[in-house]
């Protein structure tokens, strides 16, 4: 099954005593297969037009606007993009091309720090 841009899956629609995970497709996605969380594989059926309301969602360790990018753990990749929009807690991996894509594929994103400023230049500085 392939996912386009914009697509959103949420895991409440079959699994109602689930931690509630909701994401949304942001690119690539030919050569999705399924995500894992809960234990439950979410594909194709689960896709909402919206997100649906509910309560009790469980926030794991990957926070609302996170970005789950392919290509940053296998080069090799249709170079899906998910965006998590709430829940997660449950959170296993999404099969992608062959590949399970895990939390490690955040990018360099570190919600509620503050941005770091570049070093200054110590030496001469202008144009030549």
């Amino acid at each position: 099954m392939a996912l386009k841009k914009g697509d959103i899956l949420d895991e409440r629609k079959r699994y109602p005593d689930s931690c509630g995970l909701v994401v949304k497709c942001a690119g690539g996605g030919v050569g999705f297969e399924k995500i894992r969380c809960c234990g439950h594989e979410l594909t194709e059926e689960d896709l909402v037009p919206d997100i649906l309301p509910s309560r009790g969602r469980k926030k794991g360790a990957l926070l609302p606007g996170a970005m789950l990018e392919e290509k940053r753990q296998f080069v090799d990749s249709c170079g899906l993009r998910m965006m998590v929009l709430d829940g997660g807690a449950g959170l296993e991996g999404i099969d992608c091309c062959g590949h399970t894509i895990t939390a490690g594929a955040v990018n360099d994103l570190k919600f509620g720090q503050s941005r770091q400023e570049p070093p200054m230049p110590t030496g001469p500085a202008g144009t030549a």
